[in-house]
């Protein structure tokens, strides 16, 4: 915890901490909020919940220096599924979180340079829209909704039983390319804005639509891209890979 709280920064962790804090009470005591409305219910996640809660991968972004993340994120994985299992939705929930921020912090040590980032961003929006069309996703979301369940990260409504999810292939990559940006000094700030709309412009598209869901790794590759395009083709043009400085703050 010490050398955690010494790579983060005591101001850093204060406010990490403290908005994980306001996060828990919203979800402990969301069931006696007033209802808001389908459009209040996607206009409170899209810009309250979903900010606040990728407010955490923002505050830990320095994590990503430290050693033993593949260890970290075995024992939360392994702590989501006890608590998955005990039925502790809520802490299952961030500790879901925990996890593939660890696993994209550590993933993110074996690309050699932004464009291999970029390559992946251009990819994976494909695989995705696959997936949930036709692929696994589509079969887990319409036919195994409890495993869909334990592998999504859930924004309550106030009021509600009910819940936006996002799968955890997005909580991953949404870390991954806020961690890409710091790491190759990119614009970090505009990066994590574009990410964060991204994720309630698919939300509330898909409500829109009256869709049960739309893949969101098109949207958060294009977060990643947009925001960063000019810096991203001075490294390709420039030497391919690794041009641009590591290990920004």
């Amino acid at each position: 915890m010490g050398g955690a709280t010494a790579l983060l920064g005591p101001r850093r962790a204060a406010a990490g901490a403290a908005v994980l804090a306001a996060l828990l009470a919203y979800y402990v005591w969301q069931d006696s909020l007033p209802r808001l409305g389908l459009w209040g219910d996607i206009a409170l996640i899209a810009v309250v919940l979903i900010p606040a809660v990728f407010a955490l991968v923002w505050f830990v972004l320095p994590l990503r220096q430290a050693t033993g993340l593949l260890a970290v994120a075995a024992a939360a994985v392994a702590l989501a599924l006890v608590l998955h299992f005990v039925h502790a939705q809520i802490p299952a929930n961030f500790v879901k979180l925990a996890a593939t921020t660890a696993v994209a912090f550590w993933f993110l040590g074996w690309f050699e340079s932004v464009t291999w980032v970029a390559l992946v961003a251009l990819i994976i929006p494909w695989v995705d829209a696959y997936s949930v069309w036709r692929g696994p996703t589509h079969h887990i979301v319409k036919h195994q909704q409890h495993l869909f369940s334990a592998l999504s990260f859930a924004f309550p409504v106030p009021g509600e039983h009910g819940a936006a999810n996002l799968g955890v292939p997005d909580l991953l990559f949404f870390a991954l390319f806020l961690a890409a940006a710091a790491r190759w000094r990119l614009r970090v700030g505009w990066t994590w804005l574009a990410l964060t709309a991204s994720l309630g412009g698919t939300i509330a598209l898909a409500v829109w639509l009256e869709l049960a869901g739309l893949p969101a790794l098109p949207g958060l590759a294009l977060g990643f891209l947009v925001p960063n395009a000019d810096r991203i083709w001075r490294a390709v043009r420039n030497e391919g890979f690794g041009s641009l400085q590591r290990d920004g703050a």
